[in-house]
């Protein structure tokens, strides 16, 4: 067995015995107990693209998008939370190395989480829209802002905080700050929704006036923006992975409860109107896993890496919102039980559907790519 093999394997049985037990008490307003992410980090999962020599496990891209569907079978929530603070680190150790030699023990051990900070009242999708400033002192910078709709943020010890630097207003005036959130004039609020948002650990933050040292910019303007379209790609790609198996778990669920459960003297798996249901689940998903593996292929050099990974994202968020309502209600009223995945999957796919770019920017992503502007016919 290799070792990406051996490890994945460590980490299903992670989220079988550890995770699973937990994750039902998530739905009712619970946070995750500290002591998971310790576990998390006992098995290298915020070190997992990071080297050897930086405490990572030297893995590669695919692998953590296979670690990501696996927690996220799950809960999604503790995945994405998993993910962020993985990123975080690794940006840390690719822009900045003073820093990172600094936060990575924190970080790796599961003792600090992070986040990344884009979203803000007034920005979503159009990034170049956000306001936090960041201007420069004598001593290094000062920002403001407020940030909001941040995995993580709720608890959070560090973020990679995205702020316009000077007086530029564009989207290549962005910088990207290591942000220490216990900070004075750093303020931390959970964010909350009709779905429990307490595995993922969704919040904000107002920023009024934090002072940086110099060397918080980690990446200065002019980089950060092309950053985060680089990024993103790869993040649309994990997702998509992780809705794979969320609809794969609830399918899973649903067939071993028809197995077991009888009707009219059979088990509603015998009943061809009751499997087709999930027949019909099953094809679906393994046509969106075939696009998911081409995107998750491309990242990150595959010049069809940004095609592939919005049609990823946009496939496998739709097919989840067409089949897990109709698992659910192949399982009747035993489907709403918190101890099934099912409700926590339902609500935890309309999170994805807006994580990483919303459905109809992404089509419309799809379609640019598709079908480039053709310059105007000369006369």
């Amino acid at each position: 067995m290799t070792r990406q093999a051996d490890h994945l394997a460590q980490v299903r049985a992670f989220a079988a015995t550890t995770l699973a037990p937990a994750a039902a008490r998530w739905t009712k307003g619970d946070a995750p107990d500290p002591d998971l992410f310790r576990a998390a980090a006992a098995l290298g999962l915020f070190g997992i693209e990071l080297p050897v020599e930086a405490g990572g496990l030297s893995f590669d891209f695919a692998h953590k998008a296979a670690v990501c569907a696996t927690l996220a079978a799950v809960d999604f929530g503790f995945a994405m939370s998993v993910v962020n603070t993985h990123n975080a680190a690794l940006r840390l150790h690719l822009s900045a190395p003073t820093l990172a030699a600094r936060h990575l023990p924190g970080l790796l051990s599961g003792q600090v989480l992070a986040c990344t900070a884009l979203t803000e009242p007034g920005a979503g999708t159009d990034v170049a829209a956000l306001q936090t400033r960041a201007t420069q002192t004598a001593d290094g910078w000062m920002i403001s802002g407020h940030k909001d709709w941040i995995i993580n943020a709720r608890h959070a010890g560090l973020s990679i905080v995205f702020a316009k630097c000077g007086a530029g207003d564009d989207g290549p005036a962005i910088g990207a700050f290591l942000v220490d959130l216990t900070a004075p004039g750093a303020t931390r609020h959970a964010t909350e929704a009709g779905f429990a948002q307490d595995s993922m650990g969704t919040g904000g933050f107002i920023l009024d006036g934090v002072a940086l040292p110099s060397e918080a910019l980690i990446l200065p303007p002019g980089t950060a923006f092309r950053a985060i379209l680089s990024e993103i790609n790869g993040a649309r790609a994990y997702v998509a992975a992780m809705c794979c198996a969320m609809l794969g778990a609830a399918i899973d669920t649903a067939a071993r409860y028809g197995q077991s459960r009888h009707s009219f003297s059979m088990p509603l798996m015998d009943h061809q109107a009751w499997r087709l249901a999930l027949a019909q689940a099953q094809t679906d998903l393994a046509a969106t896993h075939a696009l998911t593996d081409r995107a998750i292929a491309a990242i990150p050099d595959d010049p069809a890496a940004q095609l592939l990974a919005a049609q990823a994202k946009v496939h496998a968020v739709q097919t989840c919102q067409q089949h897990l309502p109709a698992l659910l209600h192949a399982m009747g009223a035993e489907g709403l039980r918190p101890t099934h995945c099912l409700t926590r999957h339902l609500a935890a796919v309309q999170s994805a559907a807006l994580t990483d770019g919303a459905i109809a920017p992404l089509l419309e992503r799809v379609a640019r790519l598709s079908w480039p502007a053709t310059p105007p016919m000369k006369d």
